[in-house]
């Protein structure tokens, strides 16, 4: 072929030509978009699980067990200036301390009884407990309730307990009271406490205020309720039941 047909080639090429060079054309914008699709996707992808697992390890980290301390005055921290004092208060310091993911709702009510913590539980279950700490009954034998209507009470309220939430673990606390409510009563009244708990098989504290109640220095001027000091002691007492527990 001449160089003059070469030139005249070149400035007009044959249609069939034309045809294939400009599908070619087309074909390679399509390769790069569906080349930079199938990139971008996968960026997209790889973003999406690593957001899901950032936010995953966050809502783990961020999510906490709840102890929950269902009492009378006792847990309520009566008395002091700073309710935080109470032995829930104390018990959280511990674990903070620990760096243990657990929180302590402090469910005290000032004169409660054993029939109004059972009038109350319904609601206070209202949340998920992952550890429920019972502390009720000092108020029933001070009023001189009938043993028998206290020990109904306290296993109606485990009762409810177990049934809305099985996994829960219950610490039951014990009380004793003072000689003067009669041998008789106060005996079976410390009995109770411990029969429940072996009924139940629950963890056990057998005398929650173990070196505090009776000694004055340790209790606000009524002789009953424990001071701040007093509640440290107090916080240890549940601790060394309570935090084994934790460390299951």
């Amino acid at each position: 072929m001449s160089k003059a047909q070469n030139n005249q080639l070149y400035l007009n090429p044959p249609a069939s030509l034309l045809r294939k060079i400009l599908k070619f054309c087309y074909f390679i914008p399509l390769v790069l978009v569906l080349a930079c699709g199938t990139d971008k996707k996968e960026k997209t992808n790889q973003e999406e699980s690593a957001k899901a697992k950032t936010e995953q390890t966050e809502t783990t980290n961020n999510s906490s067990k709840t102890i929950l301390a269902f009492g009378d005055s006792i847990t309520a921290g009566y008395g002091l200036a700073d309710t935080a004092d109470a032995f829930p208060g104390v018990l959280q310091q511990k674990i903070d301390a620990l760096n243990l993911n657990y929180t302590v709702i402090n469910s005290g009510l000032s004169g409660e009884t054993t029939a109004g913590g059972k009038s109350r539980i319904a609601w206070v279950l209202n949340q998920d407990i992952d550890i429920f700490l019972l502390e009720l009954g000092a108020n029933d034998g001070l009023r001189g309730v009938p043993l028998s209507e206290t020990r109904a009470n306290l296993q109606a309220i485990i009762d409810i307990v177990q049934e809305k939430s099985p996994e829960t673990t219950i610490i039951l606390a014990g009380m004793e009271l003072p000689p003067n409510m009669g041998q008789d009563y106060t005996t079976e009244f410390k009995q109770l406490y411990a029969d429940l708990a072996k009924k139940n098989d629950l963890e056990f504290i057998p005398f929650i205020l173990k070196d505090v109640g009776g000694i004055a220095a340790l209790n606000q001027s009524d002789g009953i309720h424990p001071t701040a000091e007093g509640h440290k002691i107090l916080a240890n007492t549940v601790w060394e039941v309570l935090e084994p527990v934790l460390k299951k």
